[in-house]
């Protein structure tokens, strides 16, 4: 079994040697670690760079207070080890952090940025999903995942419309999320993901920060949702993952 964590904030866990050896023992072998910022987005391509199975993505969080350094992500894009511009997108459920209007400016720009360099875009939505769909629809081509989806089959319908994917987490495990688990359910089969967020996103039956390794508890319970085995689903899953993420190795 080889899945791929799609979303991991890699700077965030307290042991990161530990993390992705434990990771690659419960047959999570590769993880995309998320830049968030300048700084992050260096260090993450220095980590993808340096270990086998950690790969990158640069981008500039909603949630900053300053724009984004696009000459420095632009530069950092263009690594072999770089699969996609992310963590990008709209929060505006935080009222005294990331100004609105603001946020808008950076994410059209990383938006183009990501078309301008082929690369997907990995998408933070909060509080903002109409705002975040408008957006991606002016960028013809773009093409990328819905990070940490926890929305109904309406909206879901709406952005694979668009070409993107859906990221399921370790959300889908807990209990009373039927609406979501119904999601899992419809996504066609070449659009669904899996990711952690770690070290957000622990699943039901777990204590403590999320970490890589417990990403199967998620693909274990969207493989029993959609009535497959573990082994199919991560197959499934690592197919679509290097189809979207072009330059992860298959």
């Amino acid at each position: 079994m080889r899945l791929v964590d799609t979303h991991a904030h890699l700077e965030e866990l307290p042991d990161l040697e530990l993390a992705l050896a434990e990771a690659r023992a419960a047959g999570v072998t590769d993880v995309i670690g998320m830049g968030v910022d300048g700084p992050t987005s260096r260090r993450v391509v220095a980590w993808a760079e340096s270990r086998p199975g950690v790969w990158a993505a640069v981008g500039h969080h909603p949630l900053n207070q300053d724009g984004p350094d696009l000459d420095l992500l632009r530069e950092l894009a263009a690594r072999p080890r770089v699969v996609a511009i992310g963590e990008i997108g709209l929060d505006h459920e935080d009222e005294h952090r990331g100004p609105h209007a603001a946020q808008l400016e950076w994410f059209h720009a990383c938006c183009r940025l990501a078309v301008e360099q082929g690369l997907p875009v990995c998408v933070h939505v909060r509080g903002s999903v109409r705002e975040v769909y408008e957006a991606l629809r002016d960028h013809p081509g773009i093409t990328g995942v819905m990070h940490y989806w926890t929305l109904g089959w309406d909206w879901a319908r709406r952005f694979l419309d668009l070409g993107m994917y859906l990221g399921f987490s370790g959300v889908l495990t807990r209990a009373g999320r039927q609406e979501l688990r119904e999601v899992a359910r419809r996504v066609p089969d070449h659009r669904l993901l899996v990711e952690t967020d770690a070290p957000w996103g622990t699943p039901r039956g777990r204590k403590g920060p999320m970490r890589p390794a417990w990403m199967v508890d998620t693909a274990k319970a969207l493989a029993e949702i959609r009535g497959v085995d573990l082994a199919r689903l991560a197959e499934l899953e690592r197919t679509n993952a290097c189809r979207l993420f072009r330059r992860l190795k298959a």
